[in-house]
């Protein structure tokens, strides 16, 4: 039976009973974090410099490190109406302070993006893997200690179920067994918080299968929610060329982000708007592949992913996620997945979901969701038509794909499953790999090129590369040479590069001097801008497709303030005139002023501060 205590510490001293001083604890990626172990474990270590504890992880979540006054008014009350009492893990406020101590390692195999980037410990400590390769190095490394947040039965009965995080967990479940078997120390020690829906299926066991289970008083923390990002235009145009490649009676993956947003959404104006859909297309003007897909779904996609996210649901809902497939047990389920994160929205979904609905996604491990090992010829059954899309920082104009790292080495967030489900893609009869990747991106106030001719990193090399999609339209790469390459390449990137691009494609002879852009200068935002503005207006294309906890007031600071982030110095200019210019200040500037406290700037740095926000907000 296991120790069953609602004090963290007897719990964290449990742990140690049954491994000892040198404990190697793997804990999962994102909110199956259990909190409040952890936080003990670090404590008893922190304390006792005879215990040493070394923590195998990724995504450790943490709250922003605010970098603009702006930033942190809006941000910070977000995030405390959002995630609630969701407690800081202890570790990632050492990593912060740079003093974790010398008993205590932290290795991440996924960063949350950005978050680290100027953290030379973590940056240091990070181990690349890509998301399948995990549960083998966790037994590489003989892993003593498993710790995960587990949810409770909803009738009180003896199971918990793995809930967010089956993903690595169950991958690791004949490891576990071995290690039992062979009488070596483990102890596999859960936390249970009934903020975690209860997933059923694959994602149940009963609860004496544990070594130790900390169930704290209650009420539980809540989940770590991060909020939505606004979809932009820019989103808009990459994904309804997407959705164009998703071919009926296939199989789906997304990740999560606003891309992710916008082609959930183009995928449902595809399915119930139709003809809206074809005009957005049309609107666009770019050439589509022969076999581009326009209709409505008949059969329906079945979602076989790394990560549900939210977008799934909502397909769901619209009738498009319903092509069903044989389980182990006999059920038919639209969705397998590995792990989830999301909005409260989202969690309050799968926690209300009637369960003859929740029945029908099913939680399972990564060696499922990333790769054809195990049953293959069920699971190339069943992933028929497979389209695996993923977002990337960079493509070069070869090919190649960077998601996770820049060129000085330093990781933003991580492989995770993208090479994985890329690789799967070339597995798969019949299967595609898209990239989306927004052709140009702003830094320190300038614009720069996401398609380049050479990047130092590559997480999916150019021997892999597939079909990639710009704002621009789509390149079809599979199986072309490396001039043929480059030319799709150049079609999809901005007006702005495609000379210099271009040159440095001759000076390498991997075009012949005499080519010549068919459609040179046709690539430009203000083309985007035309074509969706309109929609967007008319709220076809709205900023939140899938909703927002935000309030209506931060829904429309959103949009601006993302503006304000990356503006050049001209636009920011422009702003503060605008903010200045003799206005009655309409009501919902006022709302906006109030949410950001600057209602009655006392300083000049919160005076102008005032004028800019104005000045974006009266220039939409």
């Amino acid at each position: 039976m296991p120790i069953r205590s609602s004090d963290p510490v007897r719990c964290a001293e449990a742990v140690v009973d049954r491994v000892g001083r040198d404990i190697v604890l793997a804990i999962p990626i994102g909110v199956g974090k259990p909190v409040a172990l952890v936080n003990a474990l670090y404590r008893l270590a922190e304390a006792d410099r005879r215990l040493r504890l070394r923590i195998f992880t990724g995504l450790s979540l943490v709250r922003p490190a605010y970098r603009t006054s702006l930033e942190q008014r809006f941000v910070a009350p977000l995030l405390d109406r959002l995630c609630g009492d969701y407690p800081n893990l202890a570790y990632t406020a050492a990593l912060r302070r740079r003093d974790l101590p010398p008993n205590i390692e932290v290795t991440e195999f996924f960063l949350q993006a950005g978050a680290w980037l100027s953290n030379p410990g973590v940056q240091r400590s990070y181990t690349g893997l890509n998301y399948s390769q995990v549960a083998s190095h966790l037994a590489r490394i003989s892993t003593n200690a498993f710790g995960q947040l587990v949810a409770p039965h909803p009738q009180g009965e003896g199971r918990i179920s793995f809930s967010s995080n089956t993903d690595v967990t169950l991958d690791m479940l004949p490891y576990i067994a071995e290690r039992r078997a062979a009488g070596r120390p483990l102890a596999v020690a859960v936390e249970i918080n009934a903020n975690l829906p209860y997933m059923p299926g694959a994602a149940e066991i009963d609860v004496n299968e544990c070594d130790v289970v900390l169930e704290t008083e209650r009420p539980h923390y809540q989940l770590f929610a991060p909020p939505k990002e606004p979809v932009s235009l820019t989103d808009y145009a990459m994904a309804l060329y997407a959705a164009t490649l998703i071919k009926d009676a296939g199989t789906l993956q997304i990740g999560i982000g606003s891309f992710s947003d916008a082609l959930t959404h183009a995928l449902i104006l595809r399915h119930t708007r139709n003809s809206e859909f074809r005009a957005l297309i049309s609107k666009l003007g770019q050439p589509l592949p022969d076999d581009a897909e326009l209709s409505p779904f008949s059969v329906g996609l079945y979602g076989c992913t790394e990560m549900l996210v939210d977008g799934f649901l909502a397909l769901m809902r619209a009738g498009v996620l319903r092509r069903g497939v044989a389980t182990a047990d006999g059920r038919a389920v639209v969705a397998h997945a590995g792990f989830f994160i999301g909005n409260q929205a989202f969690y309050r979904e799968l926690k209300e979901m009637p369960r003859e609905a929740l029945e029908r996604i099913e939680m399972t491990g990564i060696s499922f969701t990333n790769t054809l090992d195990g049953d293959a010829r069920s699971k190339r059954a069943q992933r028929t038509h497979a389209r695996f899309v993923n977002t990337a920082m960079v493509v070069t104009l070869l090919g190649a794909v960077s998601s996770d790292q820049l060129e000085d080495g330093r990781v933003v967030s991580g492989a995770g499953g993208q090479h994985d489900l890329v690789a799967m893609a070339h597995a798969l009869e019949g299967a595609r790999s898209i990239i989306g990747v927004r052709a140009t991106r702003r830094s320190n106030r300038r614009t720069l090129s996401n398609i380049a001719w050479r990047y130092a990193n590559a997480t999916v090399p150019r021997q892999l590369r597939d079909i990639v999609v710009t704002e621009y339209g789509i390149a079809d790469l599979r199986g072309k040479s490396d001039r043929d390459v480059v030319v799709a390449m150049l079609a999809i990137a901005d007006a702005g590069f495609q000379p210099e691009l271009l040159e440095a494609a001759r000076r390498a002879g991997k075009v012949e001097p005499s080519f010549r852009l068919p459609r040179s200068g046709a690539n430009r935002a203000d083309t985007i801008n035309a074509a969706l503005a309109p929609a967007h207006r008319q709220g076809v294309l709205p900023d939140f497709p899938l909703g927002s906890e935000m309030s209506e007031i931060e829904q429309a600071l959103a949009v601006p303030l993302t503006f304000l982030k990356s503006a050049g110095y001209g636009d920011l200019a422009g702003a503060f005139f605008a903010g200045l210019a003799p206005s009655v200040v309409s009501p919902t500037e006022q709302s906006a002023l109030e949410r950001l406290a600057l209602t009655s700037p006392r300083t000049l740095r919160d005076r102008l501060l005032r004028a800019v926000l104005l000045g974006a907000l009266r220039r939409g």
